[in-house]
Order: structure tokens, then C-alpha cells, then sequence
């Protein structure tokens, strides 16, 4: 019996539907078209006053290679993110391009990335063509968030054991954002939701006693969320300046 026209349109709604969804699916390790400068000091590292909060560390946190953003800065919740970055210029670029942590915000020329000089040579595959890369000053990219290393704790060095507690997370990654956290009693679980400061800064006036662990909420822009929490602890006698290893990586 040959199907109608309304069962015909369900069923190509239906496949189409389901297309959708796989791409969709699959597509979470997709590139982003864009553009990218960088930063015109004299040093190939990126700044120590950025807007994230890292301080000194903004500079020379993975290895120097770090990124202002503009619109992925939002308010601070992209701080600390992990993105591949690489250029198109396929005379000058390289597959691989760099790995850069969000530790800035700002915005050149229609780009969604500034990076450290050294980051924005590395996207090249040779010395020579990264000289021509920054010669250029501004190029064509894409970008993907990216893996990169376990997310970890840097005690901020105005923290005051055990009356101020603040510190920022780095290298986050994932398709998610880390929008709250809580600072946990390890022993009876009694756990404390942090404020932001600024940027990447977390901070509390009345931090829980003894080891401590994190829970960090993740949120999706598909308004999906959920709790993660570490595996390593933060120590009772915690220090300010030092960093501590949380043993995970979004993958989310």
C-alpha cells in the first residue's frame, strides 16, 4: 500500500531530525572560524595584569602561551579555559597550531583572540614562517575548547589561612562552563558556595576547617548542569601562592 503524502513528510522530518542530532552530537570537537591578533609588548608572554585575576601567572602560565579574548571572556566565566587555536594560511600554519588558557580579555581588529607573541608564532611550521605570521599581525583562525591538562587550584597570595580564602582555577576544559563552586569540609561533607570575585577569582571571608575539597557545577548553554568534584584535596594547613593538582579533566 504506497504511503501518503502526510506519512512521506513525517518520515523525511523524522531522518532529517535524526541527521541533525548526530552532527550536532559530533560536533563538539568542531572549529570555530575566526580572527586573532597579538599582544605588542616587548616580552613574547602575555600580560600580568589581566583581567582574569592570575597576576604574575597570567604571563607565564602554560608556558607563555595565554589569550585575551573578547566575547568568550563573558563576565569572567571563560577565564581559565583551554582552546586550540591554529591559523589557515596554509603557507605559513601548521595543522597542529597552539594551545592557549584564557587569562585576559580584550579585543583587536574584529578578533576573538589576542595572543602572547609566543603563542601566536607557535601556530606556525617554521621559525621563518612564524616571523611572517607576526609580520601579518592579524590572521585568519579557527578554534575548538580543547584538553589540555588537569584543572588546578592557585591559592591566591592574599589569602589569610585560615580567615580569607581566594584562588583561581586553570585549565579548564570542555565544552562546559564552571559557573559555581563550593568549598567542602572533607570530614562531616558540610560545603560553603564560594563568590566570584572577579574574573577567575573565588573567594571566601570564612573558609571551612581541616582538608577541604571542591565541587564545581558545569554548565552547558543547552542549560544541561551538573557537580563534578575532584580527586585530589586541598590540605588543612593550605598556603597562599601555592598550587594544588585537582586530578581531573572536563571531557563534558
Amino acid at each position: 500500500m504506497a504511503l501518503s503524502i502526510q506519512s512521506l513528510l513525517i518520515l523525511f522530518t523524522t531522518l532529517l531530525l535524526k541527521e541533525t542530532l548526530v552532527v550536532a552530537e559530533t560536533c563538539s570537537n568542531c572549529f570555530t572560524h575566526s580572527r586573532a591578533a597579538y599582544y605588542p609588548n616587548s616580552s613574547e608572554q602575555g600580560t600580568d595584569v589581566g583581567a582574569c585575576g592570575f597576576g604574575s601567572f597570567g604571563a607565564t602560565i602554560n608556558g607563555g602561551d595565554v589569550s585575551a579574548v573578547s566575547d568568550l571572556y563573558r563576565n569572567g566565566v571563560g577565564c581559565g579555559a583551554c582552546y586550540q587555536v591554529r591559523c589557515t594560511n596554509s603557507n605559513y600554519c601548521s595543522d597542529k597550531g597552539v594551545t592557549v588558557v584564557i587569562t585576559d580579555q580584550g579585543s583587536s581588529h574584529d578578533t576573538d583572540f589576542i595572543l602572547s607573541q609566543r603563542a601566536f608564532g607557535s601556530m606556525a611550521q617554521t621559525k621563518d614562517a612564524a616571523a611572517s605570521l607576526l609580520a601579518l599581525g592579524v590572521v585568519d583562525i579557527e578554534y575548538r575548547r580543547y584538553p589540555n591538562k588537569n584543572i588546578t587550584i592557585k591559592i591566591d597570595e592574599n589569602s589569610n589561612y585560615p580567615h580569607y580564602f581566594a584562588f583561581v582555577l586553570w585549565y579548564q576544559q570542555g565544552d562546559k562552563d564552571i559557573t559555581a563552586v563550593q568549598l567542602c569540609e572533607t570530614q562531616n561533607f558540610v560545603c560553603k558556595l564560594l563568590d566570584r570575585s572577579h574574573g577567575a577569582v573565588w573567594t571566601t571571608n570564612s573558609p571551612p576547617s581541616g582538608p577541604l575539597s571542591l565541587r564545581m557545577l558545569l554548565s552547558g548553554e543547552d542549560g544541561d548542569e551538573s557537580w563534578i568534584i575532584p580527586v585530589n584535596n586541598i590540605p588543612e594547613n593550605w598556603k597562599g601562592g601555592e598550587t594544588y593538582d585537582t586530578g581531573v579533566q572536563i571531557n563534558v
